[in-house]
């Protein structure tokens, strides 16, 4: 097996890859080496990486993907970095779910939010659900399989729209009760109330500058008036999930129209997650 880093760095990594190898009981042959080469360029490393994760997990090199996550700033955001289109269908609690491992840095579905969708499942029979930035649809999915009266999802990208209605399609979902909007959530939000909701999911970006929105969307600065324009639909007794995966995030309840604020990460975030702080999750209630 070939390690693409030099130094410290690749012992570190040598040390990792035999612990992990061993806390997953995989059987390590008496022949067993690592050799320690010196690859400066990113992809090079990657494509070594992946095939060292193939000899160890016994998978096929070309099962594995490899995803780079950068930092982003000022007015930069992923964007579609290939064509390849390869899509397969993933099954999550008993639901069906189409992913694409090539052409974005999300395959599609946040595992992370796995126990969010089940709560939402569990309280959905009946009820009416408003699911913004609403991606490709993963929480109206689990909401009218639940039995949810309605679902309105929105989204600006047609792409994830589209992809969410194929989502819904593949577990027999698909109806006019379920409704799909393409639209900036701010400036939607803005909007008077044309109706109430007695769940609303809010999981915004941490930013967003798409030339289709009437202004840049920064969450830190814009929750409050995101969270409030919810509120203004909440139905009486309705929730609001709240949630976003910027770590450095503060939420200011100062400026929300409500005292009934409830920090729910911890039982949000899946047992097999080592990172307590993948998200942040608040329930909120009107009042």
């Amino acid at each position: 097996m070939v390690i693409g880093r030099s130094g410290e760095g690749a012992a570190k990594l040598k040390q990792n890859l035999l612990r992990y190898m061993k806390r997953k009981d995989i059987k390590v042959p008496e022949d067993f080496k690592i050799d320690i080469v010196d690859v400066q360029e990113p992809e090079s490393n990657a494509m070594i990486v992946a095939h060292m994760i193939a000899e160890a997990l016994e998978v096929p090199a070309a099962r594995i993907f490899f995803k780079e996550r950068k930092p982003q700033r000022g007015r930069e955001q992923y964007e579609k970095f290939d064509e390849q289109g390869r899509s397969i269908l993933v099954q999550e609690n008993g639901l069906r779910f189409v992913v694409n491992l090539t052409d974005y840095l999300d395959t599609g579905l946040f595992l992370d939010h796995r126990p969010t969708r089940e709560k939402v499942r569990e309280q959905a029979e009946g009820k009416r659900v408003l699911n913004l930035f609403a991606y490709t649809g993963s929480f109206t999915v689990y909401a009218a399989a639940g039995g949810a009266s309605a679902t309105t999802t929105i989204d600006l990208s047609n792409t994830y729209l589209e992809w969410g209605q194929r989502n819904m399609e593949l577990n027999g979902l698909a109806g006019p009760q379920h409704e799909f909007v393409r639209a900036d959530v701010k400036a939607w939000l803005e909007q008077a109330v044309d109706g109430l909701y007695d769940i609303v999911v809010l999981d915004p970006p941490t930013f967003s500058n798409s030339k289709r929105m009437e202004d840049v969307l920064y969450t830190q600065r814009d929750h409050p008036e995101l969270i409030n324009g919810c509120l203004r639909r909440l139905a009486p007794g309705g929730q609001l999930y709240f949630s976003t995966n910027f770590r450095k995030f503060q939420l200011e309840p100062e400026r929300l129209n409500t005292k009934n604020i409830r920090d729910i990460t911890s039982a949000t975030i899946p047992k097999d997650f080592r990172n307590p702080k993948i998200h942040y999750c608040w329930l909120i209630t009107g009042g």
